[in-house]
């Protein structure tokens, strides 16, 4: 019996701002795809464009989809850390790094998902952490209020025995094998973190994005893209 992608999800269906819900079959969110995994019918699958967020020492030569001809971008949200910078201590540091280290990267991965003709899936290792602030940038970038947003990203733990198991599967346990326990958990306050971040940044974050080097139309661009 094939195993499924664990974690994987449609965020679609959304509400947003002004009556408008997040298209289905635009963006996909998942922990690491292997091949010969299967999906629930409701999928759209296999993805066009696979945005892997995961960093070079957890990464194949090949990517799975990769052989369904899906274009394959990798933006490793982890490995822009300043060398030398101490590690983050709990999940809502960790976050932190990404925002703070990675902020072209995800304007990268905005930009990508701006003009990609779906499905696009995102990825890293669990699906829920690299994964999760991205896909939280996105949602709260085209106007999806926080309780959704964190909803949705609450939603990872119901996949955690499946995640597990991944996780034990492909590269990088050596490295998880040494990380504390809450950084498999996914506690509430995490995403909270970011997510107030954002929110009290001038102009919020639109205006963090902008800050970042976004050009004026990127926005409107993701939520024309997005948005039905």
């Amino acid at each position: 019996m094939p195993e499924y992608v664990p974690n994987l999800r449609d965020i679609g269906g959304m509400p947003a701002t002004d009556g408008t819900v997040v298209k289905h079959h635009m963006v996909l969110r998942s922990a690491m795809p292997a091949t010969g995994d299967a999906v629930p019918a409701a999928i759209v699958w296999p993805p066009r464009l696979v945005i892997d967020l995961r960093s070079p020492g957890e990464s194949e030569d090949i990517h799975p989809l990769g052989v369904h001809a899906a274009r394959i971008i990798n933006l490793p949200l982890l490995s822009a850390l300043r060398p030398g910078a101490a590690p983050a201590q709990d999940l809502a540091g960790l976050y932190r790094v990404m925002v703070d280290y990675a902020d072209l990267r995800l304007l990268e991965l905005v930009r990508e998902v701006s003009v990609a003709d779906g499905p696009t899936l995102i990825h890293c290792a669990a699906g829920k952490d690299r994964t999760g602030v991205s896909v939280a940038l996105l949602l709260r970038l085209i106007g999806v209020e926080r309780e959704h947003v964190i909803a949705d990203y609450l939603a990872s733990e119901n996949a955690r025995v499946a995640i597990s198991a991944r996780l034990q599967q492909i590269a990088g346990r050596e490295h998880r094998s040494t990380l504390p326990k809450e950084f498999f958990e996914v506690p509430i306050e995490a995403i909270e973190s970011v997510l107030d971040y954002w929110d009290d940044h001038d102009g919020g974050t639109e205006g963090w994005l902008a800050g970042v080097g976004a050009e004026n139309s990127l926005v409107e661009r993701l939520r024309s893209n997005l948005l039905a």
